[in-house]
């Protein structure tokens, strides 16, 4: 039986699939990593001793270099829409060969890790990196099996993660020079030509998005947390928009971050580590997250060190998406399980760059269905390649980009989970009040906390409601220590008829986006959508 570490070719390709490589690094431990990314300066230390890498022209995902093999398994399963690129079956062949091609005579890193911390849906994951940083990145994010079980793992999906590839578009059948290309058929994901670690965590989620819900199971782009009652809560949301500052809740213990799934024995994390964003990270505001980013083990990205390496957080000049990426332990109040009962409350957070939706509201059911399926939110500057300033977008599920199967799939089975568990689901903005993006401010982060607070404490059930005129869904009129005024958007603003047109212009572009959706739904979620007044002009 191999040991664990470093491993000639003649030992180590065979048990990967890869050929000639230099050495191959199995598990090495977050410090081996460490040595060897600043040996072979990929990263610096900073002051307190995280490490710190730079990820070059790619400061965030790259969505449109996304593809999945088209076969006659994934043909009438996947939804083909701009998030699903096709690529043929010898395309993918072509590129798995001179990607393996162009790892020859490299020194590689494998990690054997699992994605998803309910044993009955675990998903195995392999991977193969030519970056130490990389490693240590990967190992933070998903979960870590103990060590002495390593040696017989059996890998149930393979990534192999190449940044100084170059893809040819015309050979390889894909856009442009970089490419993520992901087989479900034989669970095999290729990411070549960009050093965002990103990239590597999300392609797990995508398979495991494609996996779950023929088994009943509901994946989530969520955070999720837990109350001392056991009254679990979920956050659905996209980057930028709060679920990791809101779910690391010093009164609740956080269950994850980002993705978990929902089944017949409640929540589970996908992962065993949290992906935060820094920008503009104090120690005042989010203490939690700020003492991780003090920690050996810890690995920023992009973001710009002084002259003693001290991160300045402020600092944006490479990318408003600079992140951290640490084990889930660094909380302190952190689930060692990963696991949790049926939620109680279903957060959706929108970061609403129009200025115009109330920073809460309660959702029926049906309201829940139509806004998961539209997923409202803000862009926001950084999360994705060229997108320099928030903009208004849509995305499907709270996370469009990583689910392969239709999104009335995902739809269907969470508003059965929401009816067979009688959970309660409320729509928060975290983006802009007072005006639209430029003109008006963020929402405070105080009073969200507080209205979240009343919701998750059942408080706020109790409370006086009045019907938004635009969005159709019930607002409380005052909320015990927020400011009543925040509460009515339209009041915030200086010019209330300049609210009706923004107001009335977003109501639009919902009822526009629903209507590829409006044949895969019944009349009830179809008769949830906002301004049924603006939509019968």
């Amino acid at each position: 039986m191999e040991e664990l570490g470093v491993h000639n070719p003649t030992s180590g390709v065979a048990r990967i699939g890869l050929g000639e490589a230099a050495r191959v690094y199995y598990n090495l431990s977050p410090s081996a990593l460490y040595e060897e990314s600043i040996r072979r300066g990929e990263a610096v230390l900073t002051a307190d001793g995280a490490l710190c890498a730079y990820t070059g022209q790619h400061t965030g995902r790259s969505p449109k270099d996304k593809f999945i093999v088209r076969d006659a398994n994934t043909d009438g399963e996947v939804w083909w829409d701009d998030n699903n690129r096709a690529m043929s079956s010898e395309h993918f062949r072509i590129l798995h060969a001179d990607m393996l091609a162009h790892a020859a005579g490299k020194d590689l890193f494998v990690q054997d890790l699992i994605g998803g911390a309910d044993a009955e849906n675990a998903l195995p994951t392999r991977v193969i990196m030519e970056l130490a940083w990389h490693g240590v990145f990967i190992r933070n994010l998903l979960i870590r099996p103990k060590r002495a079980t390593l040696i017989d793992f059996e890998a149930k999906f393979t990534i192999i993660d190449m940044p100084s590839f170059r893809a040819d578009p015309a050979r390889h059948g894909c856009r442009t020079e970089t490419v993520i290309a992901c087989d479900f058929t034989n669970n095999i994901v290729l990411i070549g030509g960009s050093y965002y670690a990103g990239e590597i965590k999300k392609s797990v989620f995508s398979l495991l998005n494609y996996l779950l819900p023929p088994k009943g199971v509901m994946p989530m782009h969520c955070s999720a947390n837990v109350g001392p009652t056991g009254d679990a809560a979920v956050f659905f949301g996209l980057s930028g928009t709060g679920k990791t500052t809101l779910s690391a809740d010093p009164t609740r213990t956080l269950i994850g971050d980002d993705e978990h799934g929902w089944g017949e024995r409640g929540i589970f994390n996908f992962e065993g580590g949290c992906y935060a964003k820094t920008v503009n990270l104090s120690a005042e505001a989010e203490p939690e997250i700020y003492a991780a980013t003090r920690r050996f083990g810890t690995v920023l990205e992009n973001v710009v060190l002084d002259e003693d390496g001290v991160p300045d957080f402020d600092d944006e000049s490479l990318t408003e998406n600079t992140r951290c990426a640490y084990p889930l332990d660094f909380i302190p109040n952190a689930s060692e399980t990963g696991l949790a009962g049926h939620p109680k409350n279903i957060i959706m957070l929108t970061a609403d760059a129009f200025g115009v939706m109330p920073p809460i509201a309660k959702l029926t059911p049906e309201q829940a269905m139509y806004h998961f399926l539209s997923g409202y939110t803000a862009k926001v500057a950084g999360t994705e390649r060229g997108v320099t300033e928030p903009e208004a977008t849509f995305s499907t599920c709270f996370g469009g980009p990583f689910m392969p199967r239709h999104p009335a799939e995902y739809g269907n089975l969470l508003r059965d989970l929401i009816d067979r568990h009688d959970v309660d689901c409320w729509l928060v903005n975290t983006g802009w009040t007072g005006g639209a993006y430029g003109i008006g401010k963020r929402m405070p982060i105080k009073a969200t906390r507080a209205l979240l607070a009343s919701a998750l404490t059942g408080e706020l059930k109790n409370a006086e409601f009045r019907i938004d005129p635009n969005f159709g869904v019930a607002v409380p009129v005052s909320v015990s220590g927020v400011d009543s005024g925040i509460l009515d958007p339209r009041s915030t603003w200086e010019d209330p008829e300049k609210f009706d047109v923004q107001a009335r212009k977003l109501v639009s572009m919902f009822i526009a986006n629903f209507a590829q959706f409006e044949d895969h739904v019944d009349g009830t979620v179809r008769d949830a959508a906002p301004g049924a007044s603006i939509a019968a002009e």
